[in-house]
């Protein structure tokens, strides 16, 4: 047994609460170990020392490196003590605070067994309920849709169909988003992720002016509240991205600083280097290399209640969460005090981080609910779009990948392939349709709230911003039928009760990238292919979407999903 595999922390991902007696535990081993039984032993930690339960441990989980061990509790008494008991062949083992051992102290084992010491519901990471079966469509306001033809069209520079560059206006607004709301629907998606609409000087508003002033280039305020209340009464949630890493140079507070200096009441509200702001050589803290967005002091406390304000006034207008710009450079403060207030008044309201990187910080339940999952959409690029990687190292990343957080922050994670910052997937992909189908495909398929780019329905292509941010194409001149089709079926794969929760098993089998989810009764496993010739998947149960699946084999670029019911 490698004993440097062996790990567990309590109150971490390795053993939280999800309900107020639900407790999940989990033991990490070396991957390559094989053991005949790994086992929990359990009591309240007042008579652990006097007699103990013991349930087995299933493995969940296999990253290549390390394995995991899980076991959940229902529990009456929820001040939990544990060990864990490992048979390797005829040994024994103990695995307490103190580490591995073939004996174990009982008597004494207040010093050393493991503890939850208390489940208090306050600490408790819940799931927004409407996590569970959202599917999200992105809509880049400018590039989108135009549905007001009455407007002042000075600030259009572009035609809708022209080459597009950083600068480009092509008119999208808010009343081609309405307009378009039973299209949107009709593809299957029950939410939408709006990118920032307030004023700006920008195409894409990152840097705000005026935080509750709606841009007049998309339709002012009043449009924006016609927006919400229509997609609502089409059952379709909305989230809005929200910008409080940085503001506008052209804000109010900003131009006051300029004009005052350290004599201005919002001086410590930003990071300078000096008496003045400089905006010719950005003598103070901005977002990337971009001076004319300086960076909020998120560490100060009127910023973070100046913000916070706005926060709850987005959510007052009728949105029904945050997507939040650029998360990972705010404060943890900040996003503490903004989950305390945003939770007291709108409890299902949806906290979404921009977050590129580890994000565990984040997922504690105390700051956000999930995170913008760009490590799972590298990882589809590796496997479905460049075909750098094979299905076991596919299935290594994404085992680890859910591992690194809560069952509840891996349900909250919004999941895409593609975004307005990177490039669009068919590029990735060499143009290849079959591919994208298959990474959606796998997308709905993994744990998490699926999330497409406007105009993948079609597929648009195009590399980093501004290629990637290209006007839809409402002539459809592009589209492909057969394709469209089966991006239709691969969305409506969310309304399957095994998606929507549940248990998640992720391998490699013959080569195939194996996904299956288990929920209630129901289990969908899915099979992918990308290995460059046709191979054969277990396909025992009915069939509900298969793409370049002939004779029991998936061909290169294909993929079968089949539903099975438990016993």
């Amino acid at each position: 047994m490698n004993r440097y595999a062996l790990f567990h922390q309590p109150e971490s991902r390795y053993a939280y609460a999800s309900a107020g007696n639900r407790l999940t535990i989990i033991l990490r081993t070396s991957a390559k170990d094989s053991f005949g039984k790994v086992e929990i032993l359990y009591n309240n930690k007042y008579d652990f020392t006097k007699k103990r339960c013991s349930s087995d441990m299933f493995k969940c989980a296999d990253d290549g490196i390390f394995a995991y061990y899980r076991a959940e509790f229902t529990l009456s008494d929820v001040r939990f003590a544990y060990i864990f008991r490992i048979t390797e062949g005829d040994k024994i083992y103990y695995f307490s605070e103190e580490g591995l051992s073939e004996k174990y102290d009982f008597v004494r084992a207040y010093y050393t067994f493991f503890q939850f010491p208390f489940i208090n519901s306050a600490d408790v990471m819940p799931v927004v309920d409407w996590a569970y079966d959202a599917v999200f469509y992105q809509i880049f306001v400018d590039r989108f849709a135009r549905g007001d033809f009455e407007k002042d069209e000075g600030y259009i520079n572009t035609d809708w169909n022209g080459r597009i560059d950083r600068y480009s206006f092509t008119g999208g607004d808010l009343c081609g988003v309405i307009n378009k709301l039973p299209y949107i629907k009709d593809l299957g998606f029950n939410a939408i992720y709006l990118t920032p609409v307030f004023l700006s000087e920008t195409n894409h508003k990152y840097n705000i002016t005026d935080y509750l002033k709606v841009d007049p280039q998309f339709g002012g305020n009043e449009k924006l509240k016609q927006l919400i209340a229509a997609a609502h009464a089409q059952g379709i949630k909305i989230i809005i991205d929200t910008v409080f890493n940085h503001c506008d140079i052209t804000h109010e507070r900003f131009k006051d600083v300029i004009e005052k200096g350290r004599d201005s009441a919002y001086y410590d509200n930003f990071l300078i280097d000096g008496d003045f702001p400089d905006v010719e050589k950005g003598n103070y803290a901005h977002f990337a290399d971009c001076k004319y967005m300086p960076k909020w002091n998120t560490s100060n406390a009127d910023v973070r209640r100046y913000l916070i304000d706005i926060a709850l006034e987005y959510l007052k207008t009728g949105f029904d969460g945050l997507r939040l710009d650029v998360a990972d450079e705010i404060s943890h403060e900040m996003w503490r005090s903004l989950r305390s207030e945003v939770k007291a008044s709108y409890p299902e309201a949806l906290m979404l981080g921009e977050i590129w990187h580890d994000n565990e910080h984040w997922l504690k339940g105390d700051q956000l609910d999930g995170i913008m999952n760009y490590k799972f959409q590298k990882i589809l690029v590796d496997y479905f779009g460049a075909c750098s990687v094979k299905a076991k190292a596919a299935s290594d990343r994404l085992n680890g990948l859910l591992m690194q957080n809560t069952a509840q922050a891996n349900a909250m994670a919004l999941n895409f392939l593609d975004n307005h910052d990177t490039p669009r997937f068919l590029s990735f992909a060499g143009g290849n349709t079959d591919k994208v189908l298959c990474a959606m495909c796998a997308m709905v398929m993994y744990p998490g709230m699926p999330c497409v780019f406007y105009g993948t329905e079609l597929p648009l292509d195009g590399d980093g911003d501004p290629d990637c941010r290209k006007p839809f194409d409402w002539t459809f001149a592009t589209a492909e039928k057969n394709y469209g089709e089966n991006f239709r079926r691969i969305i409506n794969l969310k309304r399957h009760a095994a998606l929507c929760g549940g248990d998640t098993e992720i391998s490699a089998e013959s080569g195939l990238l194996k996904i299956t989810r288990t929920n209630g009764g129901e289990i969908l496993t899915a099979y992918f292919n990308t290995s460059g010739r046709a191979k054969r998947a277990v396909t025992d149960g009915e069939i509900v979407f298969g793409l370049n699946f002939k004779n029991g084999k998936i061909l290169n670029d294909g993929t079968v999903v089949v539903k099975n019911i438990k016993n």
